[in-house]
């Protein structure tokens, strides 16, 4: 090994060291800043305390807030899980004139078109429907939004999903809904999983459609929840934010390791022929 050499390793491996560092900086901050007495924005030996977290148990809307974020992002995993399960399928299976052509321009729009371009069209339409402040009116607007993207992830499981199978319950009298549920599904069911908590994260860090359809403060989820915590002089409550940050990460972490350790993320699907 030349000298040259050495010293490109040297400078990858310090370049890599500062952008580890720059991206880990604020997650130590996250993981101190909640049992400091008084957090600061610099970096610093925290002075223990629980103080924060009574603190924030205190507060009427913060664990209801959390509650509310699990209640919109299960009931949008469940209609995207599986209204792109079926459309999926359906895809995959039925030979439609212009049906992969459908497909990325569905997928197209949905990224052009994003949820601040559609505001005040999805807002006016939640207003005829009568879906202004309810769960429900979120979570199909969300299910909207998320569902050419899951369409998408889960076509490609099932297209490698052997179609001999399939004939073979269809030869013992199975139902296409049968056969989707019992032969089609155990075997995309690690793609079930990513689109599930794919859909899990998007919904719970989303702000602007929880906080442009939602009224009533003891229906809004942490993302909105979070931006209300204030002290009496209009300054950002460290403290209260820091704590709450913490508890409101821990749900996503401990899901996408429970789900990747039994189930795996990878965005190809099928089994060996």
């Amino acid at each position: 090994m030349t000298a040259r050499d050495v010293l490109r390793r040297i400078g990858l491996l310090t370049f890599l060291s500062l952008v580890l560092g720059f991206f880990s900086l604020p997650l130590l901050w996250l993981a101190f800043a909640p049992f400091d007495a008084e957090p600061q924005i610099n970096a610093s030996l925290p002075e223990f305390t629980l103080r924060n977290f009574r603190v924030l148990l205190d507060n009427p809307y913060a664990l209801a807030s959390l509650r509310n974020s699990a209640l919109l992002a299960a009931g949008t995993a469940v209609v995207v899980v599986t209204c792109a399960a079926l459309a999926a399928y359906a895809l995959s299976r039925v030979r439609v004139p212009g049906r992969d052509a459908l497909l990325y321009v569905l997928l197209l729009l949905s990224s052009i078109i994003t949820g601040t371009a559609a505001m005040v069209p999805i807002f006016l339409l939640a207003f005829e429907l009568n879906l202004i402040d309810s769960r429900l009116g979120v979570i199909l607007v969300l299910s909207g939004g998320l569902l050419p993207a899951a369409i998408f992830i889960l076509k490609d499981f099932t297209d490698a999903t052997p179609a001999s199978y399939e004939e073979a319950a269809r030869v013992f009298g199975a139902s296409p809904l049968r056969v989707l549920r019992d032969v089609v599904v155990p075997v995309i069911r690690p793609g079930l999983a990513t689109v599930a908590v794919w859909t899990v994260a998007q919904v719970w860090g989303d702000f602007l459609m929880p906080f442009l359809l939602l009224r009533n403060p003891d229906k809004a989820p942490a993302s909105v929840i979070m931006y209300t915590f204030y002290t009496e002089g209009g300054q950002p409550d460290l403290a209260l934010i820091s704590t709450f940050s913490l508890l409101y990460a821990v749900p996503v972490v401990v899901m996408f390791l429970f789900v990747s350790r039994r189930y795996g993320f990878r965005f190809h699907g099928g089994i060996k022929r």
